[in-house]
């Protein structure tokens, strides 16, 4: 079978094999208007094809599409969620499709644990899918570099907190601090030079191994594809 990339009409065969549904009619319009870029005509023709057939795989998988590329990503995720929920596992190719273009969106919403969670079930219908484990890898990159931002956000507010409380203690200890310093014995192990440059160089041999780690994951992740190969 030649490889083409999946576009609303492609899933209509596969659920037409899956469920031998009748096409409704509105989501052969609807399809006209979507490949022709006119993506709310098309939004509109869906709606009209679910209100004639609800629990439609069709067509809540094309809503799902149509609405995607209008960037409303949220109603876009409820309908390829009911998309996946409704069509049958047997179906695998078709699961795939549909939980893939479901991380997509919910990527494009900012929920990367929920768009990973996604991927993750699109491999297990289908392994081989490359698409999915390229766009699960830019999640778990992305998600990755969000939670060591909020880690540094966090440290940053933690030192600035220390650094307020010290001030506090200062001003409040009694105008012999100087004396009481002096008298504190200064017993404190030294490094010595040695020591420290192989610290250093330990140092810089691990952030150089984190370095190449996170190059690795971000070979393949300049972009989202909200098409599939099928």
């Amino acid at each position: 079978m030649t490889k083409i990339l999946l576009t609303i009409t492609l899933l209509l065969h596969i659920a037409v094999d899956g469920f031998a549904q009748k096409e409704n009619p509105l989501i052969r319009q609807g399809n006209k208007q979507y490949e022709e870029g006119k993506f709310k005509e098309a939004e509109i023709d869906y709606r009209k094809a679910l209100e004639r057939t609800p629990g439609s795989v069709k067509g809540s998988f094309n809503l799902g599409n149509s609405l995607y590329r209008q960037e409303n990503y949220e109603e876009a995720t409820r309908n390829f969620a009911d998309a996946a929920r409704l069509i049958d596992d047997k179906n695998e190719a078709g699961k795939a499709a549909v939980l893939h273009n479901l991380g997509n969106t919910l990527l494009k919403n900012g929920k990367l644990k929920e768009s990973i969670e996604a991927y993750k079930q699109a491999l297990r219908y289908n392994p081989a899918d490359e698409d999915t484990r390229y766009n699960l890898a830019y999640a778990m990159n992305q998600l990755q570099q969000q939670q060591q931002q909020q880690q540094q956000n966090k440290d940053d507010k933690s030192d600035k907190d220390d650094k307020s409380d010290e001030k506090d203690q200062k001003d409040s200890q009694p105008q012999d601090q100087d004396q009481q310093q002096k008298e504190q014995p200064r017993d404190k192990p030294q490094i010595s030079k040695q020591d420290a440059e192989r610290m250093l160089e330990a140092l810089k041999n691990d952030e150089q191994k984190t370095l190449e780690k996170v190059n690795q994951r971000k070979v393949k992740s300049s972009a989202v594809q909200i098409e599939k190969d099928w």
